[in-house]
């Protein structure tokens, strides 16, 4: 699903950025350090049942890139503040 030429696409599990003692999640898109402020749950009806939720992180830089890369595909279920998030059972984030 990704492609090495979308340079603001994830191409691999993002890590948590340390900020002072607090682990503080990273925006999920290709090279950036900013800390995320959304959740983009999303999933690919292909290979995921309807009810299962995949999520990427983003920014507010990535939030309208990374959506509109979902969305164009069909993938983008929902975009929420990471301090709003629920994580649904059987969801895992990338």
């Amino acid at each position: 699903m990704n492609s090495p030429d979308s340079p603001d696409v994830p191409d691999a599990p993002h890590a948590a950025r340390s900020a002072g003692s607090a682990e503080v999640p990273g925006c999920s898109a290709k090279g950036c350090r900013d800390a995320a402020v959304w959740v983009l749950a999303w999933n690919n009806p292909k290979l995921h049942t309807p009810e299962r939720r995949k999520t990427w992180l983003a920014c507010e830089e990535h939030r309208e890139h990374l959506s509109r890369f979902l969305g164009v595909r069909g993938f983008l279920k929902d975009v929420v503040k990471l301090d709003e998030w629920v994580q649904p059972e059987g969801s895992e984030r990338r």
